[in-house]
């Protein structure tokens, strides 16, 4: 088993341009899938959970990999979000394995709720998203409480590393026993050489070139000017809370879709459910500070989650009375259409699951790209 996996972890390392490719492409096949054959939308999933598991596998192992190696320096630095949450997974054993977790059960949850809309009744699928929804309560809130921070989406470090930086022989694999050093160093990148072109005389009659302004000078050192915090250590790249108003909206943020779900169990019909969710999204956002302009991941933080609002249009009262009509016509419209009638079909093939599924709108990542193209046009 050992040898298998080290021989996969080679593969990898002489690959990895090629797999990330191999692995976009089949991300953008599993939102085509949906209407194509019988349990389309199933396979549609396991495509896409599995590629996304698969990514974490692979993310973690090229981390490990440039973490053991010394000699390597990122041409691009990290993302503030990427040293922030390598920071608490290194210091922290909790908070790597239950931010994994997590995101284990994002990949996964809507097909858990297909497997089970398929084997049991409605009430006891609801009741399976309950379950769910309580275990990824329970990790947010042990993330909470080891980084006394707001929570990052996702928890875990993303893949900021450049395939091209890493190294090229198999022997650095983590795996693999360490062998004999390379008899000679890599090549220079050729944007990294000191090309000495030697400037061509000009003669003291010579017009002089028109001297550049300080506005071309100054936009072009802004951008690679470091901020503070870029400077900052990892782990106060996010202030932790000081007050009870600050926890109890991150509180409130990670138990609404407990207290959603546990509403839909006894009342899917009334708009009660939605409403009560919408009360609670707003006072964890009227609660949470004001943050200052210096402190851009915890902003970003809070910018996606007002731009995360715009998915309560896909569901209960506000999907059946306004958005389902909305995009059906949509499609309707653009079924006569040449080009854009692939675009209707997808839509079409794609409204049925947002009738029947829970998780359809919040942990199908294949749909992210689609239905982002959907908002703006509508």
């Amino acid at each position: 088993m050992t040898a298998s996996l080290a021989y996969y972890e080679s593969f990898l390392l002489k690959n990895v341009s090629t797999i990330s490719t191999l692995e976009s492409s089949l991300r953008t096949l599993t939102w085509l899938l949906p209407g194509r054959f019988k349990d389309a939308e199933l396979a549609s999933e396991a495509l896409s959970a599995s590629l996304n598991m698969i990514s974490m596998y692979h993310d973690t192992l090229l981390a490990r990999i440039v973490q053991s190696d010394p000699k390597y320096r990122p041409l691009i630095p990290f993302s503030l979000h990427t040293r922030f949450t390598k920071a608490w997974a290194d210091k922290n054993s909790r908070y790597k394995w239950a931010a994994r977790l997590l995101e284990i059960i994002r990949f996964t949850e809507l097909l858990i709720e297909m497997g089970m809309r398929r084997k049991v009744s409605t009430k006891n699928r609801y009741r399976g998203i309950i379950l769910l929804e309580i275990i990824k309560a329970i990790l947010r809130l042990m993330l909470l409480r080891i980084t006394r921070r707001p929570l990052l989406s996702p928890p875990i470090p993303e893949r900021d590393i450049d395939p091209t930086t890493l190294p090229s022989s198999t022997e650095t694999s983590p795996t693999l026993a360490p062998s004999s050093p390379p008899s000679s160093l890599p090549a220079t990148p050729e944007h990294l050489k000191n090309n000495r072109v030697p400037l061509p005389q000009h003669s003291p009659l010579a017009v002089p070139p028109p001297p550049r302004s300080d506005v071309s000078i100054q936009e072009y050192l802004l951008p690679k000017a470091l901020t503070t915090s870029a400077v900052k250590p990892p782990l106060s790249l996010v202030r932790s809370f000081s007050s009870l108003p600050e926890w109890l909206s991150e509180v409130l943020y990670i138990l609404r879709p407990l207290v959603y779900a546990t509403m839909l169990l006894s009342d899917r019909k009334s708009n009660r459910p939605l409403i009560t969710i919408l009360a609670m999204e707003f006072v964890s956002r009227s609660l949470r500070r004001n943050v200052p302009p210096s402190a851009s991941l915890e902003r970003s933080e809070y910018a996606r989650r007002d731009r995360d609002m715009l998915w309560y249009l896909f569901r209960g009262t506000i999907w059946q009375s306004y958005t389902r009509p909305k995009t059906a016509h949509l499609a309707e419209s653009f079924s006569t259409t040449p080009i854009l009638g692939l675009f209707s079909t997808l839509i079409q093939d794609w409204i049925p699951l947002i009738d029947e599924y829970h998780y359809c709108m919040c942990s199908s990542l294949s749909s992210l790209a689609f239905w982002s193209l959907t908002f703006k046009i509508l």
